[in-house]
């Protein structure tokens, strides 16, 4: 779950506070199609302090979005339902192709590089691509994501070679049909598994969004994650400093979702923003 406050001046997005909590909400919908009770409750909680933060802040205008986890979820109106009273109004399913216009949106809107982009943006049960200069002129949304590939393949950790290998077999499947209809130089990766991905990499005492952003990553040192996470254990790699330990279970799962993803976009290095579809939201309810 992840909140954003901000002020929206001409186009410019200034955080007044961010926050991100995994919760797990999708954890087991891939085989059970329904949200855990125990993941609904903690998210609840989540999002009633969220809502108090908002109120605190005096938000004027307000939306929330629910993405891969409540769209593939039979009891999501429940969800929702006591969504709507933890926040104070009721977020809305949107699409994976509008998610993806989001994310392109926020990660665009401030980029020190020629056109067009190519914006990635891997969730837990899904993964989005948009390529294009000012506005997405190409837009997929893949069923492929941190947790629904941990649920489906990488339960163990340490991870066995022969569960890494299907799991990566099972990623480039699932991604085989991206098909961008242009290369484009400038890749960015967006949200938590890019971020994190990125502070691992530099072996930061802790997590730092100063240093996370506009940091690179190319597909060997991908890979080079990808084996490292897989030989520890969830305890192990909960114990990274710049780690969030609620993460822990499923990064191994979206690294190698993007170290697949990166090498289906044509380009050997990755631009890692912190800048996602939180900041296109906002550009967005300050253009109404």
């Amino acid at each position: 779950m992840r909140l954003l406050v901000a002020e929206v001046t001409d186009g410019d997005v200034q955080w007044l506070d961010r926050r991100t909590t995994v919760t797990g909400l999708g954890v087991g919908v891939d085989a059970d199609g329904r949200l855990d009770e125990s993941a609904v409750d903690r998210t609840i909680g989540v999002l009633a302090g969220y809502g108090r933060a908002m109120a605190e802040a005096g938000v004027v205008a307000r939306r929330g979005i629910a993405t891969s986890a409540t769209r593939d979820a039979a009891n999501r109106d429940e969800f929702l339902d006591r969504a709507e009273l933890a926040l104070g109004f009721r977020p809305e399913v949107v699409t994976g192709e509008e998610e993806a216009a989001l994310a392109f949106a926020g990660a665009t809107r401030a980029v020190d590089a020629a056109p067009p982009y190519v914006v990635i943006d891997i969730g837990g049960g899904s993964t989005e691509f948009v390529l294009g200069a000012d506005r997405p002129e190409y837009r997929t949304s893949v069923d492929i994501g941190s947790v629904r590939l941990t649920d489906r393949i990488l339960k163990d950790r340490p991870a066995s070679p022969e569960q890494l290998a299907f799991a990566q077999d099972a990623a480039a499947d699932a991604l085989a049909g991206v098909d961008l209809p242009s290369v484009s130089e400038h890749v960015i990766g967006v949200a938590g598994t890019f971020t994190s991905l990125s502070a691992v990499s530099q072996d930061l005492p802790a997590y730092d969004p100063g240093r996370v952003h506009g940091s690179t990553l190319t597909v060997p040192r991908l890979s080079e994650l990808v084996l490292y996470l897989s030989l520890l254990t969830v305890e192990e790699t909960a114990a990274i400093p710049s780690m969030d330990p609620a993460r822990a279970p499923v990064i191994l799962a979206g690294a190698v979702v993007a170290a697949e993803a990166v090498r289906r976009c044509g380009v050997d290095t990755v631009h890692v923003s912190e800048h996602d579809s939180l900041d296109g939201i906002a550009l967005a309810l300050a253009s109404e």
